[in-house]
């Protein structure tokens, strides 16, 4: 896939800005699990308490917590709390929110947060310490001192009670040991006693706990919304970004496949089939397409989602990582299983859509043949197994893909379960809370589904790798036939073809099927080749417009080498009609002004005149605009043949090349249109090869090949008298006295 990274290159910054967007989008969708934590956790569990360190308590409530804390701390919660003034303004601004006021000694209020987090434990730890010494007298207050912490935090007791129990000299003189225990006690333990306190701190003074609880979930219910928005605009975003770039690099590639196949010389056209050629340029690109397309928006996304979700449900509960290690592991062998299993039907897969394009191709355009010869059932049986052989491949990779989803699902909830039931014992043990471990399963999740990620684009890369070689072998393909780098131009070309010691040989062949051709086509002449079957009549004519080049010689036009300038320019001085005539969809019109889109409508009536179209073409409603399909297959073999004459005349050349364009005329039309040729061409050269003496005959060069040598040349009286393969064949197409 290396091979074809040039074609993202235009593309490197909308790439980068879809890295960035998925790092936005994995943000947003790494932290919903945490803010749904923080519902569970502070705003159902702690009624909406963030900070166990209390915006507002009254003086008791204060100066118990310094009582069971170290000196240190009661300094800070000192300098953190400042006492408000009852005639102050500050004062009446608190009686709206907090009623039961003047029922208190006095009310301090937070003032300084810069380091709240100490605060926090301070406080939690103090209000620990509190219940660990008062723990003996909880029975006096609707408990009984085998009650656990968690018993603790989610009852109601009379705070004014605790406060007057803590400062009994009992329990003050038991307050080290509360407070060394406190301070060795769980975090998680503290935290949920803090919140509890604090509850209990904000009842005192009238604050209404119900809105708290309310105004915080609705907050941070807010909150994930615009997280989710903001996830799934950046979703957007890059499946945007990332279907314009595989869309972009497809079209790109698509366009250099076809114009380098357009390039190719025939000899590259015998390396590669055309039905491997279709494949490359459509099915190939789309698997390209379909993998970057995949690569942009996973193989970014589930490194930030697996990555991220480690580290975050790590901090979650560090406890409990050994199962996601060993679904990970699970996951890695499940992985490890598909890829050696599925990966060699891969490599198979693209060959036999080949080898299906291949049949199908043949079969329809063969279809006359097939059904002359009666051979639909041996044709329906060829692509039956060529369809077979490639159903069966994909049934094998879709079930092994079928198979991937359940096994995935099990590991999934065997995770779930596995998690509920630790974590289950561990909020029984105050080590955790339940927002955490659903956080902690929804993160689990995460890591998992990235793995997933992952192992779906480790199993369609290898078959993308597969296309990428294909296409790039097309492209990096070194063309037999090239331009000069310093190209000379025809200029104003009279029209002389000179073969000079010309011989062919194809690539790979033993033996030569050209040797040592030599003539001269004159301009104002015509130029005649006759030979038996296989004589390499088509090879020579192939070798004028460079279709092929030649092995040995040289071929001029006025005395200029055919290799000195470019295809383009020696082409568009070729009027050529080949052996098998093509006609392209659309009208008659367009047809005749494919080799030149000026030509007028005079320009082509005369064209189609001379080529005897004009009858069949007048008679159509339409005329000229009358349509003709895909291959021209609307027309006869003889209205095509004269169609693709047309066709080249209209360039009004100064070579003119028919390769046997004659075989399918009557002879009636033949004489005709080789009248009308004669005087139509005028100073241009033609080179006509044909198999019928008749349509040969009056050339003024007739040229003789046998084996690939010229046997023979001169006009038709003096062949009959000199060459001996000639007289054969006009005595095999005529009688000796027609002869």
């Amino acid at each position: 896939m290396l091979r074809l990274r040039k074609y993202l290159k235009p593309y490197i910054f909308p790439m980068i800005l879809a890295v960035l967007l998925l790092f936005v989008q994995g943000m947003c969708d790494l932290n919903l699990p945490n803010l749904m934590s923080d519902i569970v956790n502070t705003g159902i569990q702690r009624s909406g308490i963030e900070h166990s360190a209390p915006e507002a308590i009254s003086a008791d409530g204060l100066n118990m917590l310094k009582l069971y804390t170290s000196a240190e701390n009661a300094a800070v919660l000192d300098k953190a709390y400042t006492l408000v003034d009852k005639n102050s303004k500050d004062y009446s601004d608190l009686q709206t929110k907090y009623i039961n006021l003047d029922e208190v000694g006095g009310i301090y209020v937070l003032t300084d947060t810069t380091d709240i987090d100490r605060l926090d434990d301070i406080v939690s730890r103090a209000g620990l310490a509190v219940i660990l010494t008062a723990k003996d007298i909880m029975s006096a207050y609707g408990g009984d001192n085998t009650s656990t912490m968690s018993d603790f935090s989610d009852s109601d007791i009379d705070i004014r009670q605790l406060y007057a129990a803590a400062s009994m000299p009992f329990f003050t003189a038991k307050a080290p040991d509360g407070i060394k225990e406190a301070q060795e006690a769980d975090s998680t333990i503290s935290s949920q006693i803090g919140a509890s306190m604090a509850k209990q701190y904000y009842q005192e003074l009238g604050a209404d706990m119900s809105a708290v609880q309310t105004n915080y979930i609705f907050k941070v219910g807010f909150y994930m919304i615009l997280v989710t928005l903001a996830g799934v605009a950046a979703s957007i975003l890059v499946s945007l970004i990332a279907s314009k770039v595989s869309a972009g690099a497809a079209k790109a590639m698509r366009s250099d496949v076809f114009r380098k196949i357009e390039s190719f010389s025939n000899a590259e056209f015998d390396q590669f089939s055309t039905a491997s050629l279709i494949t490359r340029t459509t099915n190939d690109i789309t698997q390209m397409q379909n993998i970057i397309n995949m690569s942009i928006r996973m193989i970014f996304f589930a490194p930030i989602m697996g990555i991220g979700g480690a580290i975050l449900a790590a901090s979650t509960t560090l406890s409990m990582s050994w199962i996601i290690i060993g679904a990970i592991v699970l996951l890695l062998a499940l992985m490890l299983i598909v890829f050696v299993v599925a990966m060699p039907k891969f490599k198979l897969m693209q060959k036999m859509i080949d080898r299906l394009n291949l049949v199908t191709r043949e079969s329809l355009s063969g279809i006359l043949v097939i059904r002359a010869f009666g051979t639909e059932a041996y044709e329906e049986e060829r692509f039956d197994k060529a369809n077979k052989d490639l159903t069966s491949v994909n049934l094998f990779v879709n079930r092994v893909m079928t198979y991937l989803m359940p096994v995935m699902m099990l590991i999934m909830n065997g995770v779930s379960m596995l998690v509920v039931w630790v974590g289950a014992h561990q909020i029984e043990q105050a080590q955790m809370q339940v927002g955490d471990m659903m956080a902690f399963i929804q993160y689990s999740m995460m890591i998992i589904m990235s793995f997933l990620m992952i192992a779906v684009i480790f199993i369609i890369i290898p078959r993308a790798s597969v296309s990428a070689v294909r296409i790039a072998d097309v492209l990096e393909c070194e063309n037999s036939i090239n331009d000069p780098e310093a190209p000379v131009s025809l200029g104003n070309v009279r029209g002389e073809v000179r073969f000079e010691n010309v011989s062919y040989r194809y690539s790979g062949a033993e033996s030569d099927v050209l040797s040592d051709i030599s003539f001269t086509a004159k301009p104002g002449e015509t130029t005649a080749i006759i030979g038996t079957t296989g004589s390499g009549k088509s090879t020579l004519i192939n070798l004028i417009p460079r279709f092929y080049d030649v092995t040995s010689g040289r071929i001029t036009i006025d005395g200029t080498d055919i290799r000195a300038v470019t295809q383009h320019e020696l082409r568009e001085k070729i009027g050529l009609v080949p052996q098998k005539g093509t006609l392209f969809s659309g009208t008659v019109a367009s047809n005749l002004r494919y080799g030149k889109e000026d030509a007028s409508d005079s320009d082509i009536k005369a064209a189609a005149d001379t080529a005897q179209a004009s009858e069949f073409i007048d008679s159509k409603p339409e005329k000229y605009e009358s349509s003709i399909s895909q291959g021209g297959t609307n027309v006869s073999g003889g209205q095509k043949q004269r169609l693709a004459i047309a066709r080249a005349l209209v360039k009004k050349a100064p070579v003119y090349i028919f390769d046997d364009s004659f075989s399918a005329l009557d002879f009636k039309t033949d004489a005709a249109l080789r009248k009308a040729l004669k005087k139509y061409t005028g100073d241009s050269t033609v080179i006509i090869v044909a198999q019928r003496i008749s349509t040969i005959m009056h050339a003024e060069n007739i040229l003789v090949l046998d084996g690939g040598r010229i046997v023979g040349r001169g006009t038709h009286n003096e062949l009959l008298k000199t060459c001996e393969q000639y007289r054969e064949i006009a005595v095999s197409q005529n009688s000796d006295r027609e002869v």
